[in-house]
């Protein structure tokens, strides 16, 4: 048993959780107030302070009452066995896991003998070790039988039903044991159990057709474990909160046209704008601007049930068919939504930008504003496009259908184009100008956009359009969340920043090999920008691999993540940075909001000093949620894409090359995204050497080269909504190895497939 250093009083929290840490042993009250040495009235109070710190999140309680690091694991504790790999790895997870919002941590079970005895769906008792970034179980004792539950296809192959994985990774198929009610071509969930090579699926529940509309969100919601049902506490407190009077003492906004601009299909509209000309003589030429936020924190208190829902979930997931929101609907989408003509309660944040576009001042207010309309992107950009287009008359809607069809009350007409828009796009010409100054990174990478009808059948897959509205937007958003991060520091108050860290060295030297493949240098030595990647982008200006070098560029960077400590933002070249414009589905801006509230006496609703003392931990919980989420929206994206794609299978499709590996070559469809595969065993003859470093695949007689950025015309093979996953072929068709004749691992091909377009340097 590890022995603390002070031995008389009751321990801090911090001494607690180091004596947890360090311990050899479990460790319950009784050991913790041995090893402090505390008095009978002592453990009165220990007592008290492990229940606070269990409330609070610091540590949990495993069987036998003994305690653990909230997020970590008891010394012994019973675990499942989920997996048995190829090498004979046996990989468990804890069977209990409470820790709201963290990863439940997978530990490799370290068995004695040679042959593995345990079997998938196993249960164990074990005793754990953390080993670096991970975690090893070494098993005490066998217990009874459990069982591992995973998402897939029923698949007849003659007499027989076999389970299909939709997980992309998950390469398996499982015999059914039992099939329930199921049928071929259901999706269902299914139990594991067994020991390879007789790992079996049993059906316990029936979901439906994976092909039809709204399936595809199912798939990732029930993959990703995400939370899309709330408590019925939580909805009850909703329904109550949302009654509540707006409350006192708020500054009265509703005078200004501040106008949401938003994308058409958007769900909840938590942001919104307003900009005028500064009558202050000290900020001649220069703007006053308004960014009012969605005031959550007012109906969302610390410790409320609805506040325990939005911490689990840790933001709205967003798919083509649905929104998962971080809170009920009859907030996220109603009360805290500013919606055109409604009284709303807002956080405004007041900016007085120099004519520069620098920042002068802020201050923040708790408010009430009357939105005066909702506005898609498109709606905005094409009335500000219009002032200078004689042929559009303004005065009428008939000419924007889309508008009326979204927002009855929305109108073209000069008063709204002059009194909000005008203005705004004028204040939005300084804050560019500051913006450009900074030299943030500039990735213009397009986004996917699916289209469905009222059924939710796929429309459309198409790059979504960047818009001079999306950039005035997401500057108005910038600046407001400088302003925020800066104006808690002034107060030195709990900052939940957003980070993003320079790009690690390894990742520099990968970008400079890649860059060589295309003759362009990239020097290590000097000091790294987001300018330094802006300069590479000029250098090579406008030619048909540019997608792929700005492809390369954004996977050399970090991942943004959130935290207490400030380390920059290097993307957006800022030195401090908090999101604060999205509480309605961001519980990192919620938590901005409630420092802010605390910070300037704004009223209820404000952070605790729980909360300030728990900040890493509630970072470090919503940057893993954040991730689930993205993982969750794109593998969503791709199963529609897949789907799309899937009428077009066998014809030829133009592709590009964005990734190469000696098992084959990844390409994209232009124009629509996908990422599928060209395996080695299907691509010929002729002996390929991978070139590890350039990411290329070179043919030995011809020279011919696969590289990244090249263009290739490939068959589509197949295309696998349920997974997400696309095959192809060249365009001859799959390659067969003559009789006797092994295909190879690294490529072979006989000849060059026809409509191969080299860009790239010949070696």
């Amino acid at each position: 048993m590890a022995k603390p250093k002070h031995k008389h009083g009751l321990p801090t929290r911090q001494q607690i959780l180091d004596f947890i840490a360090s311990s050899d042993q479990p460790a319950g009250k009784r050991e913790i107030a041995r090893a402090f040495g505390l008095s009978a009235q002592e453990k009165i109070a220990l007592k008290a302070l492990l229940k606070d710190m269990a409330d609070e999140g610091l540590i949990d309680s495993a069987p036998g009452r003994a305690f653990h690091k909230m997020g970590g694991l008891p010394k012994v504790t019973v675990l499942r066995i989920t997996d048995v790999d190829d090498g004979g790895n046996v990989w468990a997870v804890p069977e209990r896991w409470e820790a709201e919002g963290l990863p439940v941590p997978r530990l490799r079970v370290r068995e004695r003998g040679k042959r593995s005895a345990l079997g998938i769906g196993d249960r164990i008792l074990a005793r754990t070790e953390e080993a670096g970034k991970g975690w090893i179980a070494h098993p005490m004792k066998q217990l009874a039988k459990g069982d591992e539950l995973m998402l897939g296809v029923v698949r007849r192959e003659g007499d027989r039903l076999w389970l299909e994985g939709v997980e992309k990774r998950e390469r398996r198929q499982y015999q059914i044991s039992d099939a329930g009610d199921a049928e071929p071509g259901d999706l269902v969930l299914a139990e594991k159990a067994g020991r390879p090579p007789r790992i079996t699926a049993r059906v316990t529940q029936r979901l439906g057709d994976p092909f039809a509309p709204r399936s595809f969100s199912l798939i990732a919601i029930h993959e990703h474990d995400i939370p899309d049902r709330f408590s019925e506490e939580a909805l009850e407190e909703a329904d109550r909160v949302a009654q509540q009077p707006l409350g006192e003492g708020r500054e009265d906004l509703t005078h200004l046209p501040i106008v949401a601009i938003d994308p058409a299909d958007a769900r909840d509209h938590d942001d919104a704008v307003w900009a005028a000309p500064d009558d202050d003589p000290q900020n001649a030429g220069g703007w006053k601007a308004l960014v009012a936020i969605a005031d959550v924190s007012f109906y969302v208190r610390p410790g409320s049930a609805l506040d325990k829902e939005a911490r689990r979930r840790g933001n709205s997931v967003y798919f083509p068919d649905r929104v998962v929101p971080m809170l009920p609907e009859i907030l996220s989408a109603e009360v805290c939504s500013l919606k055109t003509g409604e009284d709303r309660a807002a956080l405004a944040c007041h900016l007085q930008v120099a004519k520069d576009g620098a920042l002068k001042s802020w201050r923040f207010t708790r408010a009430v504003v009357r939105i005066a309309a909702n506005i898609a992107y498109e709606e905005a950009q094409a009335a500000i496009d219009a002032r200078s287009s004689p042929q559009r008359k303004l005065g009428s809607h008939e000419e924007s259908p889309a508008a009326e069809a979204r927002d009855p009350s929305f109108r073209w007409d000069d008063a709204l184009v002059e009194g909000a828009l005008v203005p705004l796009w004028a204040c939005w010409q300084a804050l560019a100008k500051a913006r450009d100054k900074r030299e943030p990174l500039d990735l213009d990478l397009p986004e996917r956009r699916v289209m469905l009808d009222e059924m939710g059948r796929i429309l459309s897959v198409a790059p979504r359009e960047r818009l001079d509205a999306h950039w005035l937007i997401e500057d108005y958003m910038i600046a407001a969340n400088v302003a925020a991060a800066k104006a808690l520091e002034a107060k030195k108050a709990p900052v939940m920043y957003r980070v993003h860290e320079p790009p690690a060295r390894e990742k520099l030297v990968a970008l400079k090999n890649y860059l060589e493949t295309w003759g362009v240098k990239f020097a290590l030595g000097q000091v790294i920008k987001p300018a330094t990647f802006n300069q590479i982008l000029d250098r090579i200006g406008d030619v048909d691999f540019r997608p792929q070098v700005m492809e390369q560029v954004l996977r050399s960077q970090t991942q943004a993540y959130y935290a207490p400590a400030n380390h920059g933002h290097f993307g957006l070249s800022l030195g401090s940075y908090a999101h604060f414009t999205s509480p309605i589905r961001r519980y990192a801006d919620l938590i901005v909001h409630r420092s802010l509230v605390a910070a300037y006496g704004l009223g209820p609703g404000g952070l605790t000093a729980d909360e300030a003392a728990g900040m890493e931990r509630i970072g470090e919980a919503i940057s893993r949620l954040e991730r689930r989420a993205m993982e969750a929206e794109r593998d969503t994206i791709d199963r529609y894409v897949a789907a799309f794609l899937a009428e077009k299978v066998g014809e030829l499709v133009e592709t590009r090359i964005t990734g190469v590996q000696n098992f084959g070559i990844f390409a994209t469809v232009e124009g629509i995204g996908g990422d599928g595969l060209l395996p080695v065993r299907d691509l010929g003859g002729e002996y390929f050497r991978f070139d590890e470093a350039a990411k290329k695949l070179v043919g030995e007689d011809s020279g011919d080269e696969y590289a990244i950025g090249q263009m290739l015309e490939l068959r589509l093979a197949e295309a696998n909504p349920v997974s997400g996953a696309l095959r192809f072929e060249l365009p001859e068709g799959r390659y067969a190895p003559p009789p006797g004749k092994k295909p190879q691992r690294v490529l072979k091909r006989r000849g060059r497939p026809p409509n191969i377009r080299h860009q790239g340097k010949r070696r």
